[in-house]
């Protein structure tokens, strides 16, 4: 071949006399050597990448959604050398509570309650196995049921019973679903109990689940400095995982020796800046930080967008009535690291960091393969919702890579790259270009400014594609529910997103007419709440944009005496904001009387009055809102208008009770524009 230098696209092939003189007019580009040995031993060992279902009620719409396309985004999302490819499943162990964009349900919502068919987890981590039966499954609850905390808003008070409900999680997976739970966490983000973690260490070993290693304690890196003085503690925990280290770790962690994990991040709108921040953070959080798995949150936007951190999701799938998904870029910058990578490869021995700004990993199987992932994202284009970024430069750049040790004689590398266009918009995006012929242990590349290379000896690496989706459409404008499904195959209808409570499709088998099979709202004591969950329960559903609306239910008191529950319109908040929703309130109460009000706390009192319902009996709920005039019928019939409602000026259909109460839920209807 000569000692010419070959430019392929921005890959330069470079021979042993030297790499090649920069391109005719170019300016001269830094050029930096970069050493990959495995001589002397590895690095780490790599634990793989994963994202999060919940935390709370993300995957929410996913399981409405009609085939092909519910398998198809599970593909996307699952499936080996697919799309991205995941070899981490983390799901959130339901506590009844809202825990970011919704509830989801617990197990045991009850002290002697057991149903391990409630939500839609359970089901999530089936078809990951199915698709991936290496991939490693995690349970972290959010929240719990009052129960646990004896009426207290803390669950270590009784560490016993809450490693029973735990556990009892853990055996329910297993017995129910043949699912093996891999690690379990603590409590998202919040306060650790050494005292708990060991007595969930001792329960588990001593039902001989010593398998299943404990991850502490998904917040800051704090608890590694109790672990340096504990060793009890130190042996029950295997991972030290924080959330949002932003790429660091500290001495007290390191020194524990543990696995080193960053097991949430990213939390970022899945434009091509999400994409940026996420490949700059999984290789950053090894090269800066030790850590050996990056978690995303989240797995997948399926919750209305409208909710707090919308579109945060890895991929897009919002639209269950359309059929409608789409595929985000970072699925594809995911795809460069997992499809040519596998828990229990190890990383090398190298600094990591480039030159001209940007990093490199480099990771092996041990067997002769080598996986290299560069990235070279700039600050403006790679910044994640948390925590903030310093400032840093990055430029074009020349690297040159000697392969050594094990690695001497690797000839090809396989190479696929992606460029996130920033000013045209024109990203291009896990693209495989033509194999890399390394010389004597040699090659360079020209690195421009957010990209990402993968270079690989492995040839598995596969950019498919279903067919298009449907196109996007609005939430049916006209819609209805009457929840006579004996059967269901998930414990919640269709596009309801709980907020406080969890409303579950119910059997009424005491009714002898029309509402034998209905919705029902369950949690009667108030969870242990992850943020301040409203004193009120409500499950939205629609579209934000809805203006003027039509309501229509029919409701059951349940709760004598001072039970109440509503149906509403224009509702404008919800997740962690549930409790300054505000919107048309339409309540009734078990005493006979009514209220229309502004806001779901029921402070904002636009009419009152008598209405003669009563608990334990049907009634038919109708609420009108058109421009700033609402009104309202009782079993048909006119009981209040004209009601002068300012704001907000669009939101969610919703329906819900005064308080933690018993309730039900018939014959929704609602019909907008």
């Amino acid at each position: 071949m000569g000692c010419a230098a070959l430019l392929w696209g921005t890959i330069l092939l470079a021979c042993s006399c030297g790499p090649g003189p920069p391109r005719a007019g170019a300016a001269p580009l830094l050029a930096a050597t970069y050493v990959l040995d495995d001589a002397n031993g590895l690095g780490r060992e790599f634990d793989g990448i994963g994202a999060v279902s919940g935390g709370g009620a993300t995957s929410r719409l996913l399981v409405n959604y009609p085939e092909p396309y519910r398998s198809q985004i599970l593909d996307y999302l699952f499936k080996p050398n697919f799309g991205a490819s995941l070899h981490i499943l983390k799901v959130e162990i339901g506590g009844d509570a809202q825990s970011t964009d919704g509830t989801e349900p617990s197990h045991m919502h009850y002290e002697n309650d057991e149903n391990y068919f409630r939500g839609y987890e359970w089901w999530l981590m089936k078809e990951a196995k199915k698709r991936n039966p290496n991939i490693k499954l995690i349970g972290l609850p959010w929240a719990f049921p009052g129960w646990i905390g004896k009426g207290e808003n803390w669950p270590y008070d009784y560490p016993d019973i809450t490693a029973y409900y735990i556990i009892s999680w853990i055996l329910g997976a297993k017995q129910y679903h043949d699912l093996d739970i891999d690690y379990v966490g603590i409590w998202n983000e919040r306060a650790f109990s050494s005292k708990y973690i060991k007595v969930l260490r001792h329960y588990l070993d001593r039902l001989g689940l010593w398998n299943i290693g404990i991850i502490a304690a998904d917040g800051d890196w704090n608890i590694s400095k109790e672990m340096l003085v504990d060793p009890y503690l130190n042996d029950a925990i295997e991972v030290v995982g924080a959330h949002y280290p932003g790429t660091k770790t500290v001495q007290n962690a390191i020194l524990t020796g543990k696995k080193l994990w960053s097991s949430e991040d990213y939390s970022t709108f899945n434009d091509d800046v999400g994409a940026g921040c996420w490949a700059r953070i999984l290789n950053q959080n090894y090269v800066n930080g030790n850590m050996t798995s990056t978690i995303a949150w989240n797995l997948v936007a399926s919750y209305y967008e409208e909710l707090p951190f919308g579109r945060c999701g890895l991929m897009t799938a919002q639209e269950p009535w359309s059929g409608h998904y789409k595929v985000e870029s970072p699925i594809w910058i995911t795809a460069h690291t997992t499809q040519f990578t596998q828990p229990g490869w190890s990383y090398l021995q190298v600094d990591g960091h480039l030159e001209g700004g940007g990093s490199f990993v480099a990771l092996t199987d041990g067997l002769g393969n080598l996986t290299i992932i560069i990235e070279t994202m700039s600050h403006n284009h790679s910044k994640c919702i948390r925590p903030p970024l310093p400032n840093f430069n990055v430029m074009p750049q020349r690297a040159t890579f000697y392969l050594r040790g094990s690695f001497y004689m690797v000839e090809t590398l396989q190479v696929w790259h992606s460029r996130l266009d920033f000013e045209s918009g024109n990203s291009s995006l896990f693209q495989q270009l033509h194999p890399l012929q390394v010389w004597e242990g040699r090659f360079s590349l020209d690195l421009n400014v957010d990209e990402v290379y993968t270079l690989t000896t492995l040839k598995t690496g596969r950019k498919c594609g279903c067919p298009e989706p449907p196109p996007p459409q609005p939430f049916p404008s006209n819609y209805n529910d009457d929840f006579n499904i004996r059967n269901p195959p998930f414990s919640e209808a269709p596009n309801f997103a709980d907020q406080t409570g969890v409303f579950e499709y119910f059997v009424n088998a005491s009714d002898p007419g029309d509402h034998v099979f209905t919705l029902r709202q369950v949690v009667v004591q108030r969870p242990i709440t992850w943020v301040s969950d409203a004193d009120q329960t409500i499950s939205v559903i629609g579209n934000f944009k809805w203006v003027n609306m039509t309501v229509t239910c029919d409701i059951y008191i349940e709760k004598p005496r001072d039970g109440g529950v509503f149906i509403a319109g224009r509702v404008d908040n919800g997740g962690i904001y549930v409790r300054h929703s505000k919107g048309v309130f339409f309540w009734v109460f078990a005493d006979g009387t009514y209220r229309v009000t502004g806001d779901l706390a029921g402070k904002q009192i636009l009419m009152k009055g008598l209405a003669g319902v009563r608990d334990n009996a049907w009634h038919t709920l109708t609420l009108n809102i058109q421009g700033n005039s609402a009104s309202g019928l009782l079993n048909g019939y006119p009981l209040w208008d004209n009601v002068t409602v300012s704001s907000p000026g669009n939101g969610w259909a919703a329906l819900g009770t005064r308080s933690f109460e018993f309730a039900q839920f018939d014959n929704f209807h609602v019909e907008a524009c």
